[in-house]
């Protein structure tokens, strides 16, 4: 049985994409988890009592904990950093980065290049 590189590769980016989404569903089942566990703890109760003050607070955090955690990671470069590695890797952005190269080295070598 021959197995087509395209159709693994085509399958790959589902089940990538499907990832992202099923990463939600988890966020939402996991903070439904979070509420209904908490209702025993005695801070738990105060939380759901007082649900009109909690939950806009809880997300007013929650946005802001995501906004550092964004800021930090743009400062720091680690998202950049894994792209530029994903990048490095990737065999068709690496053949043509090794075309742009020989490009700019064929400039170079042109008399009246300026270079």
């Amino acid at each position: 049985m021959k197995i087509n590189k395209q159709t693994l590769i085509r399958w790959k980016i589902y089940f990538d994409r499907a990832r992202m989404y099923i990463g939600y569903f988890q966020f939402v089942m996991l903070v439904i988890i979070f509420i209904n566990s908490i209702k025993t703890n005695k801070y738990g109760k105060y939380l759901v009592e007082y649900s009109e003050i909690s939950i806009p607070l809880l997300i007013i955090l929650f946005i802001g904990g995501s906004l550092l955690l964004g800021y930090l990671d743009s400062r720091l470069g680690i998202r950049s950093e894994e792209m530029r590695n994903l990048s490095y890797h990737n065999p068709v952005q690496r053949e043509m980065l090794d075309a742009l190269n020989e490009i700019k080295q064929e400039l170079k070598k042109k008399p009246g290049s300026g270079s």
